[in-house]
């Protein structure tokens, strides 16, 4: 598993403008069942993957922290909101709050994360591939492909499928 993470930003790079060229045609005509198809392929990929394994997300990224998330941590915390904020999180570019640095400060040296049950809302949604509405979250998920090898899976998966389903339909049309 090590190794596939390490490698996983090449793989990354080197599907990069097919995953780029993919996610273009999906979002112009996103099949009917799409959101449906996504979700049965993020729930086979999290049958067979254990982040515990990875945690790459927590070590190379930071979430987005909502004022409920920092409030709700704060209080797990036994602290203030202003305080978590001022010892944890900083505002970036865009205006949203995130982590001051990564790997995150509550990832564990076992990769369990210590606030788990007051967790960001982002980090409960990671890595979103089970979202509603998928095709409008393209953009993230190519990003995420970088990072976490179960979405790296599941848009190779995807990408298979929907080939396959495509070959069918030009040859029902052919006859």
């Amino acid at each position: 598993m090590q190794d596939f993470i390490n490698n996983l930003p090449a793989l990354a790079k080197d599907k990069h403008n097919e995953n780029k060229r993919f996610f273009a045609k999906l979002k112009k005509k996103p099949p009917k069942h799409l959101d449906q198809m996504m979700q049965e392929l993020h729930d086979e990929e999290f049958e067979a993957t254990n982040c515990l394994e990875c945690a790459n997300c927590c070590k190379t990224t930071g979430p987005l922290f909502t004022p409920k998330d920092v409030d709700r941590i704060a209080k797990h915390l036994k602290m203030k909101s202003h305080q978590f904020e001022t010892q944890y999180l900083r505002t970036d570019e865009d205006g949203d709050l995130v982590l001051q640095q990564t790997p995150c400060a509550f990832l564990d040296t076992d990769n369990y994360c210590l606030i788990y049950d007051v967790r960001p809302k982002a980090c409960r949604e990671y890595p979103h591939t089970d979202r509603k509405k998928f095709h409008q979250i393209t953009n993230l998920t190519i990003r995420n492909v970088a990072m976490c090898p179960a979405t790296y899976n599941i848009v190779e998966k995807m990408k298979a499928l929907m080939e396959t389903t495509h070959d069918k339909n030009t040859k029902k049309r052919r006859k």
